[in-house]
């Protein structure tokens, strides 16, 4: 009786055993992203070598693999500056012109100017890992690869540089940037603010560091196959001149780019919730005729 027992006992062990594993095994396998529901994903990490590396991602109901496209957000503040949060004023002016789009809002490493800490190109590599990060999670998102890199001032300046060099892959098909910078060593003689930002932010000025103007500046990778552009900028900017996307432009025109650039008479850097409505549906008719 008692060796009856005492098996029965082992039994009962090994399956509760079983059982545990089976439920510990469960617990690490990430439950799917129903396709039929609008899901938020806040405080993302995208990469875990430093804290400010997180996105925010708003995933549509009823979306596909093959139709719904991502817009990719990226905020602006000097590079110093900002953050995510930024993107919430937007979505629901871009979710009056856009249909069937996933959102994402990208923090990155900022630039501490007291300490020297996070020079550039820390900005530009994190960038790079936001959008490998975002490749690798399409579908478990269930979402197409047709993404769209957006951003404003900083962002914007962040946005054109990777789309034009770091888009190896060609993750990105288009991108929009308001009243960005293009060319540092121009941007750099525009303003005391803008020649002492610069010169903390890469470590000196155009001339004893000409490499890393050259390499951190759009404008110097654009090509005949650069993606589509949108460029918004207003005539009375005092953060970031006209001059730096009308460069752009003529850079565009001359390597026969798709763009739209439309430059916003009485406005400076910033627009009104009603000047970025009307510029925002602009800018998807363009998308429309150029993404696929």
């Amino acid at each position: 009786m008692m060796d009856k027992f005492y098996r029965l006992k082992i039994a009962a062990g090994l399956l509760l055993g079983i059982a545990l594993l089976f439920m510990s095994c469960s617990e690490d396998v990430e439950p799917g992203l129903d396709a039929n529901v609008a899901i938020d994903l806040i405080d993302v990490k995208y990469s875990q070598e430093r804290p400010n590396q997180l996105m925010d991602v708003y995933l549509p109901a009823n979306r596909n693999s093959n139709s719904t496209k991502v817009f990719v957000w990226v905020h602006g503040g000097g590079w110093v500056d900002g953050n995510k949060s930024e993107f919430k004023t937007f979505k629901p002016w871009l979710e009056e012109v856009q249909e069937d789009y996933a959102y994402v809002a990208i923090n990155y490493s900022l630039f501490n100017i007291a300490t020297g800490g996070n020079k550039f190109p820390t900005q530009e590599e994190d960038i790079k890992k936001a959008l490998s990060y975002i490749k690798s999670q399409l579908s478990t998102w269930n979402v197409s690869d047709e993404v769209i890199l957006a951003g404003g001032s900083a962002g914007g300046h962040l946005v054109l540089l990777h789309s034009y060099k770091n888009n190896e892959d060609n993750l990105v098909k288009a991108t929009v940037a308001f009243f960005p910078p293009t060319e540092l060593s121009s941007f750099y003689d525009f303003n005391l603010f803008s020649r002492l930002l610069l010169e903390n932010l890469l470590g000196g000025n155009p001339t004893n560091r000409q490499e890393d103007y050259f390499n951190s500046s759009p404008l110097n990778f654009v090509q005949s196959q650069s993606v589509p552009t949108v460029l918004f900028h207003g005539d009375i900017d005092d953060v970031v001149p006209i001059s730096q996307s009308k460069i752009l432009e003529q850079e565009l025109m001359a390597n026969n780019v798709p763009h739209l650039a439309e430059y916003v008479i009485g406005q400076g850097h910033g627009f009104s919730a009603q000047t970025n409505r009307d510029l925002l549906a602009k800018m998807q008719v363009f998308l429309d005729g150029v993404l696929e």
